[in-house]
C-alpha cells in the first residue's frame, strides 16, 4: 500500500485537534482498536467469493488505513465534501467515498454514532436526550447558509400566473 499523504502532513493533521476534533492519543487508540477490524473485514471480502486471480492481486489501496481514518474523521467533523478531501489527500473522490463507507460502520460499532430515528430540533431536546441516556455528546455549531426566497415572492408568482391566465 502506498502512502499518499506525507508523514509531515499526517503528523500535522493528527497534532491539530481543530482538524479532527480528537487528541493524538484518542486517534492512536481508535487506530489500534479499529485497524485490526478493518483488516479482518477487508480480508473477509477478498475471501468471500470465487476469484480469477490470487488474493492480493489487482489494484492496491491508495490510502493507508491511518489516512482513511483521518479522512473519515475530518469528514465527520467538518462535513467536508468527498471532492475536497480527495484533493487534500491527493486521491480520487471514489477512494475517499470507499474509505468513509468502510470506516463509518466500524466507528458506529464502537459507539461513535447518532441514534437512528431521532430528530432533535432544539438544544433543550439534545440536552434531554443526552441526560436520559447518560451519554456525552459533541454539538457542531457550524453555521450553514440556506437560500430562502424573498418575502412575498410566492404571492408575486401567484399574481403573475393569474395575469397570464386572464391575459
Amino acid at each position: 500500500m502506498a502512502s499518499v499523504v506525507g508523514t509531515r502532513a499526517r503528523a500535522a493533521i493528527v497534532r491539530s485537534q481543530r482538524i479532527t476534533g480528537l487528541s493524538p492519543d484518542v486517534i492512536a487508540e481508535l487506530a489500534a482498536e479499529i485497524g485490526p477490524l478493518w483488516h479482518e473485514r477487508h480480508q473477509a471480502v477478498l475471501m468471500s467469493h470465487s476469484r480469477r486471480r490470487a488474493v492480493g492481486a489487482g489494484a492496491k489501496h491508495k490510502l493507508v488505513f491511518v489516512d482513511s481514518l483521518l479522512a473519515t474523521l475530518v469528514h465527520l467533523r467538518h462535513g467536508g465534501t468527498h471532492d475536497v478531501l480527495a484533493c487534500w489527500f491527493a486521491v480520487d473522490r471514489s477512494t475517499i467515498t470507499r474509505a468513509i463507507g468502510e470506516l463509518r460502520p466500524l466507528l458506529a460499532a464502537r459507539g461513535c454514532t447518532v441514534a437512528p430515528g431521532s430528530r432533535l430540533r432544539t438544544l433543550a431536546e439534545v440536552v434531554d436526550c443526552l441526560g436520559a441516556s447518560g451519554q456525552t455528546g459533541i454539538i457542531d455549531g457550524t453555521e450553514i447558509r440556506v437560500r430562502r426566497p424573498a418575502a412575498g415572492r410566492k404571492d408575486r408568482e401567484d399574481a403573475v400566473t393569474l395575469v397570464d391566465r386572464v391575459g
